[in-house]
């Protein structure tokens, strides 16, 4: 995954294997969108930490739907272009659940390492 942030590139390493599930969350929270757009409200909701480059986006969203946890259709984009469409599928949705309840964990697991507590060792 290549996503291009505002921070130092090292923080980009940390995000390594995240944009499946930021494309599946994207996806679960908005219903049909194409890349672009859901390229915008990832930068948009991460208020413009997390930026993703169309190199690792179109073949993410070709890989989801190779594994039918999305499906795409043709349509017409606002600006009357031709755009294609992306929606979860429900084995979208259940890998976005296992997906988000691992990186849970993962979060909380780091959380306790950063914030100290009395009974450390």
């Amino acid at each position: 995954m290549s996503l291009r942030r505002t921070e130092p590139p090292d923080d980009a390493r940390l995000l390594q294997g995240t944009l499946d599930l930021l494309v599946l969350k994207t996806l679960s929270r908005n219903g049909v969108m194409h890349g672009y757009d859901i390229a915008r409200f990832i930068q948009k909701i991460s208020r413009d930490v997390l930026r993703v480059e169309e190199g690792s986006l179109y073949p993410a969203l070709h890989r989801l739907e190779l594994e039918d946890l999305v499906v795409s259709e043709w349509g017409h984009a606002a600006s009357g272009r031709r755009a294609k469409y992306y929606r979860l599928r429900s084995a979208g949705r259940r890998r976005l659940d296992a997906k988000e309840g691992r990186w849970r964990r993962m979060v909380d697991a780091i959380e306790l390492i950063l914030t100290p507590s009395e009974d450390t060792p």
